[in-house]
């Protein structure tokens, strides 16, 4: 399918690696250029090699922490005109209800809600004067099924999932079209963490703890950052205009809800 989007210049967070790296990989298959972000420097540039010999677009780099006023700014400056942004952060680490103070959810909401409030108000208006402009938000499963030792995330996320909730409708009648994608369990190094963590805790290896969770999956396995990144190209495409402010689940069938 040709998703309309060729020659459009596309943002995205976090793309050095994983569902980032999949959105930017499946965005420059679109015949998109792209700006890739994030806060490490050197796999940030050897992803962008990557991409750019595979698809021949062109490709800038901005390592920059988007959590921070400062580095917001600096990939805004590089970033110029901007016609799709995708929006990712890492989330906050796992804990107790009772481990976090104020500063952690300080931390959680600056990462995972105003970082990506921040860049779709910069971002935006220039969208809807040219009357078009797609914003994909990578948020998490967490925002419709709570995991309980993921706190700082249910709540950044969810506040994020509230906003654009109101926003989108604002927004859609100029051709700005906002979405949030809600990953389940990817293989990505997020889910090597995890992994490494009930290993340790249960005493088996990595394969068994894979296979334990893989198990609590309908379709019996981890998504890929190629799958996921497909979903967000095509939110980011023509045929996405009548698809407004949607949570869109990419989890296999994990969360059991009809709704």
């Amino acid at each position: 399918m040709d998703l309309g989007i060729k020659g459009k210049r596309a943002l995205v967070c976090a793309s050095s690696k994983g569902l980032g790296r999949g959105c930017a990989e499946a965005l420059a298959e679109a015949g998109c250029d792209l700006v890739l972000n994030a806060r490490g420097a050197e796999a940030l540039e050897e992803t962008a090699a990557e991409i750019q010999a595979a698809h021949g677009v062109d490709v800038t780099t901005v390592a920059a922490d988007v959590a921070t006023e400062g580095g917001r700014a600096q990939l805004l400056a590089a970033a110029g005109q901007v016609d799709i942004l995708v929006n990712n952060a890492g989330g906050p680490p796992p804990g107790m209800w009772s481990d976090w103070d104020r500063d952690d959810f300080i931390a959680a909401l600056d990462a995972n809600m105003l970082a990506p409030i921040a860049l779709m108000k910069a971002l935006m208006p220039a969208m809807m004067a040219r009357g078009w402009g797609r914003v994909v938000n990578i948020t998490s499963v967490s925002v419709k099924s709570p995991i309980p030792q993921l706190g700082l995330s249910n709540a950044a996320r969810t506040g994020l999932t509230g906003y654009v909730a109101g926003t989108a409708r604002q927004v859609a009648p100029e051709g700005v079209i906002i979405n949030n994608l809600l990953p389940g369990i990817h293989a990505t190094d997020r889910a090597v963490s995890l992994d490494a963590g009930v290993a340790k805790a249960q005493g088996i290896d990595m394969p068994a703890a894979r296979a334990q969770r893989e198990a609590t999956i309908p379709a019996r396995r981890y998504g890929t950052p190629q799958e996921f990144g497909a979903m967000c190209a095509f939110l980011c495409s023509q045929h996405a205009g009548f698809i407004v402010g949607q949570n869109i689940l990419l989890d296999g069938g994990a969360t059991n809800a009809t709704l």
